[in-house]
């Protein structure tokens, strides 16, 4: 693999969630509304809203499954194990996992110059209490709060916590997004999913939410649309809600629900091109992170189809608004030579998912991916690229 003579910046490292994450400040009149802990059969779990959440088997985290524990799963499973396999040995919860401290450490042995890091519950619980959107204001302010206490936006020049940010009350939304700017985020976080509202789902181009996209814009913070808990059905074909568990009933099978994250990001992206986002807002920056890129050749034909049915409904091409205000970070395993291809080097962005289970055992393990390219293609990809994001570019 090629020696690097920099250091590359990770646009997706995750953080396990402390105990309290959801909690410390959360009033306790609206925690049964929001979320609490609760024994089931001997083990902690979460109630979010009241219902149990069983996104994850083990919300303590300890012990935990091992970074990469599925990246021959990944890799195609050459040696043909069953993935519950894959997932059985585990450690003792690493001290960097919870501490900024040890992951800044950790981050400099890694070789890297920087990470975003982003939940690995907090993505999950809008989708439990948005019928509830006064327990989704309150909810994503606590744990913004306690984001900023345990990792801070800017640590040390290493850690870029991203701040969860919902647009289900367009006011808050706009107060959340000013709040993180003072206190120093270089990016925020949010769902692929259409935006419950106390008026009913509104797709997140939706002129209502103009306010929020036209701060995001003249702040040139950069607005990452990260994997998460979507509320996308898999129509009976299997059971509904997400979940991390490779037990898909009695025995493990394949199922379309392994297509849900593409969808929502497919959906979502789309959906900002169709009603002309960014036309309205040209300085915005969006970054998908963990969603794949597989549907990114089905994405421009739909684009250059819906030109060719609305002739002057767009002021530009939407399938160049795409390349020029979205920038993709592949799944490690998808062929980075399609992404770079149809969107351009300029616009591909390095992520590992470190420490999670389907991400990279070590992040620069993504160097056999890009090994190929030339000197130039693979620093813009593993470095450039992300540093230019991390950094405001005001309008």
């Amino acid at each position: 693999m090629p020696e690097l003579d920099y250091r590359a910046f990770d646009c997706d490292n995750h953080y396990y969630e402390a105990r309290d994450a959801f909690t410390r400040h959360v009033p306790k009149a609206m925690q049964p509304r929001c979320v609490q802990w609760a024994e089931v059969e001997g083990r902690q779990h979460h109630l979010v809203g009241g219902r149990l959440a069983r996104a994850v088997t083990n919300p303590t985290w300890d012990p935990i499954a091992k970074p990469g524990a599925m990246y021959e799963y990944f890799r195609g499973n050459p040696h043909g194990r069953n993935p519950l396999e894959m997932l059985r040995d585990r450690e003792p919860l690493p001290k960097e996992y919870m501490d900024r401290d040890a992951r800044v450490s950790r981050i400099e042995r890694q070789g890297l110059e920087g990470v975003w890091l982003f939940p690995t519950l907090g993505v999950l619980y809008e989708e439990l209490l948005k019928h509830d959107v006064p327990a989704v204001r309150t909810l994503v302010e606590a744990f913004n709060r306690w984001l900023l206490e345990d990792w801070g936006f800017d640590y040390k020049g290493k850690i870029f916590g991203a701040p969860y940010l919902s647009l289900a009350d367009p006011d808050f939304a706009c107060r959340e997004l000013e709040w993180a700017l003072g206190e120093g985020a270089r990016v925020v976080v949010m769902r692929p999913s259409a935006v419950w509202t106390e008026a009913g789902s509104r797709s997140p181009a939706d002129a209502l939410f103009d306010p929020f996209w036209a701060r995001a814009a003249e702040a040139g913070v950069t607005v990452v649309v990260h994997a998460g808990d979507s509320g996308y059905s898999t129509h009976g074909y299997t059971g509904d809600g997400f979940s991390s568990s490779f037990d898909n009933g009695s025995n493990y099978r394949p199922s379309v629900k392994s297509f849900l994250i593409e969808r929502a990001a497919y959906d979502f992206l789309i959906t900002l091109c169709y009603e002309k986002l960014f036309e309205r807002h040209p300085n915005l920056r969006v970054a998908s992170v963990e969603n794949g890129s597989e549907f990114l050749p089905d994405l421009f034909r739909k684009l250059d189809q819906s030109v060719r049915r609305m002739p002057g409904y767009y002021a530009e091409h939407p399938g160049e608004l795409f390349r020029r205000n979205v920038w993709i970070n592949p799944f490690w395993e998808d062929d980075v030579n399609e992404v770079v291809e149809m969107m351009g080097a300029d616009r591909v962005i390095f992520g590992s998912d470190w420490p999670h289970i389907e991400g990279m055992p070590q992040p620069l393990d993504y160097l056999q991916d890009v090994e190929h390219f030339d000197d130039s293609t693979r620093r813009r990809i593993l470095r450039d690229n992300g540093l230019e994001l991390n950094a405001l570019r005001p309008a």
